[in-house]
């Protein structure tokens, strides 16, 4: 009921307008964001790369009003990829498909992506929404893919739907970051149950890992914090005989950092996403619905 009512509170532009004015909700925020600046991102990313930690920023927003805001949203990432290089920084960059006009036109949608991809030969990420878009999603990335191989796209373990995804995808040997997801879906189209979202993670896990083993170029980087699938993902690395540096594990900042520096002093790649921006509300509500227990945190940092 808990998770239901925080991801409630995550489609509220009611809430989304109100609460981030309170200086006590800005302060709970820190836990999983720097600062809401470009700026405040890139100092921790420079600390995480001291650690041999590498990061991936995402400037926080979704469904535009117009196409003028993802023209906005193409120049702001644009600079902040001349940014990242003029840091020598190892960080990718990762963009929603709405912050990219997905919703005035799959077209729209391709030709700015097409524009981040050919400035760059860093990696960019397409961030998965809610499941409504996948289809959108997955043309979207197909379409940029042909001619760019640095687009790389993220999957949810919650959705039915992923495994069919995934195989169907496995052709262009893609970069795929697989995360559990983190919106209000319905029982008909996604797990409603945590462990049967973690057993569908490690099932394509195994799928990712196995393509690697192929000979597949596609990077496998998997998305979580949860112990126990990381170490499933290392059992079925070590039996397929995979190599550490072959897959990456992605976490956010803020959550396990002791678990992120113990990965990457073993070995293992690490990749910390580091979000900013002023409209972080509806993604701050779905990271604590992913783990209600990071309500006592909050409720701690508050008081403290």
């Amino acid at each position: 009921m808990l998770r239901n009512t925080l991801l409630w509170a995550s489609t509220n532009p009611l809430l989304a307008e109100k609460l981030p004015r309170y200086r006590f909700v800005k302060k709970a925020t820190k836990r999983f964001m720097p600062g809401e600046e470009l700026g405040d991102a890139l100092v921790e990313a420079g600390a995480l790369g001291q650690l041999g930690i590498a990061t991936t920023t995402t400037l926080l927003g979704e469904n535009l009003r117009s196409l003028d805001e993802a023209d906005g949203v193409v120049s702001h990432y644009r600079g902040a990829l001349k940014e990242i290089e003029a840091r020598g920084l190892d960080t990718e960059i990762s963009v929603k498909p709405t912050q990219l006009g997905l919703d005035f036109g799959l077209e729209e949608a391709r030709s700015r992506l097409t524009q981040l991809a050919s400035s760059t030969s860093t990696l960019v990420w397409v961030d998965m929404e809610g499941s409504g878009y996948v289809d959108r999603t997955l043309d979207l990335f197909r379409g940029v893919k042909r001619d760019h191989p640095n687009v790389g796209l993220c999957l949810q373990s919650y959705l039915f739907r992923t495994a069919d995804d995934l195989e169907s995808l496995l052709p262009l040997d893609p970069a795929i970051r697989l995360v559990k997801g983190a919106y209000n879906e319905s029982e008909g189209v996604a797990f409603p149950k945590k462990a049967d979202v973690d057993r569908n993670f490690v099932k394509l896990t195994q799928t990712l890992l196995r393509a690697r083993l192929n000979g597949g170029e596609g990077r496998p980087v998997l998305g979580t914090h949860d112990p126990k699938v990381i170490g499933e993902t290392n059992r079925i690395a070590y039996e397929l005989g995979l190599a550490k540096d072959r897959y990456e594990f992605a976490m956010l900042f803020g959550i396990q950092r002791a678990e992120q520096e113990r990965l990457a002093r073993t070995g293992h790649t690490v990749r910390v996403l580091v979000s900013y921006g002023a409209a972080w509300f509806p993604w701050y509500m779905r990271r604590l619905a992913e783990r209600p227990a990071n309500l006592w945190f909050v409720a701690k940092q508050l008081v403290g």
